[in-house]
């Protein structure tokens, strides 16, 4: 998951937020207790991961948006120039995990955000060990669930969403901010990461037969605070009218921002449900290692309240505390493998290891 904290879920003691799927994860498996991340931001933590080099030797150290390019931060300018997405690429023929699986004789796949490679470059996908991608190519485009395309491969696809600059783009003049009226242009046809969801269920499908190793790098629950309103109203229901966020620390406005984010973690939860249903639908359950992890502690703007989640469990969660700095609440990360049959169940280690 991107910028999920260390306690964002029941099995490391959140109360506000129900997981039921990805603790059922740790009830058949191992949880980690002392398990970090690569780096406390988002890209260098992905190289660390996908290479398994530590942050002095891995090639992106930052979120390197290349501002030498010309104007990387305008989305009306990336939607016309696909060259001004990504972010700072890998270079040709680094060894990644998903190059290491595909020279084992595996089909390999990655859906949800890259990060490592814009656009014509050698760091997409696709020339970094994985046969199929599917998602957001760069971290700017994520910060909307509601893009105008994703990429398929190293080909756009457009979706039924207007550009809007999720940085810009504000609550209309006059506009009443308890209102959920002024909020709707924030909500438009194709929520992203429904259609990931779908590539990567037909991915699953079409390798049931063969060795696979698949990637789910969501978005979720990284800002902007967005998810399907069935999930927002039924936190509303459960917790209550709540002050609306009108856009003060950045990302897009939100009239129930408790809501929206424990709305973004169940929403993937019931995803990873499924997901489980489909490996044994298939009859892949228990030959299938399942990895669940985090790239970087708790985020502190576009809406967020970490301290009102505990989002950092054992850590604090305040801006300075959680991501973007090497306090344990940027770098501790909730970590679970299951593997039925092999790991024991309800185990837990404080095995001190990492990206």
């Amino acid at each position: 998951m991107d910028d999920m904290g260390y306690g964002d879920l029941q099995c490391y003691g959140q109360q506000k937020i129900e997981t039921p799927n990805i603790d059922r994860l740790s009830e058949t498996g191992m949880r980690f207790t002392q398990h970090y991340t690569g780096s406390p931001v988002s890209a260098p933590a992905r190289c660390v991961l996908m290479t398994g080099l530590h942050s002095g030797h891995t090639q992106i150290r930052a979120n390197d948006e290349m501002p030498e390019r010309g104007a990387v931060n305008s989305h009306d300018s990336m939607y016309v120039h696909p060259e001004l997405e990504g972010q700072f690429p890998l270079k040709a023929g680094t060894m990644t995990i998903g190059r290491m699986m595909q020279q084992a004789g595996y089909k390999t796949g990655c859906f949800g955000k890259w990060g490592l490679g814009n656009p014509g470059s050698e760091g997409v996908p696709t020339k970094q060990g994985f046969d199929e991608f599917f998602g957001y190519n760069c971290q700017r485009q994520a910060h909307t669930y509601y893009p105008p395309f994703l990429w398929k491969n190293e080909k756009r696809i457009y979706l039924d969403n207007k550009v809007l600059d999720p940085h810009l783009t504000k609550l209309d003049e006059g506009a009443d901010p308890y209102d959920e009226a002024s909020y709707a242009k924030y909500t438009q046809q194709v929520y992203a990461n429904d259609p990931i969801f779908s590539e990567l269920q037909q991915f699953i499908n079409q390798n049931r037969e063969q060795p696979f190793f698949l990637m789910w790098t969501t978005p979720l629950p990284h800002v902007s605070l967005q998810a399907p309103e069935r999930w927002v109203k039924y936190y509303v229901d459960k917790s209550g009218d709540e002050e609306p966020y009108t856009g003060t620390k950045g990302y897009m406005p939100c009239r129930y921002p408790h809501a929206t984010y424990a709305a973004m973690i169940s929403y993937f939860d019931e995803q990873v449900g499924k997901l489980v249903d489909l490996l044994k639908k298939n009859g892949l359950y228990e030959n299938t290692v399942v990895v669940f992890t985090s790239d970087n502690g708790p985020t502190f703007n576009g809406g967020s309240d970490s301290p009102w989640f505990n989002s950092g469990g054992l850590f604090k969660s305040e801006y300075g505390w959680g991501k973007c700095f090497l306090h344990e609440g940027g770098i501790r990360v909730p970590a679970i493998v299951s593997w039925p049959g092999q790991i024991k169940a309800s185990s837990e280690t404080d095995h001190i290891c990492s990206f």
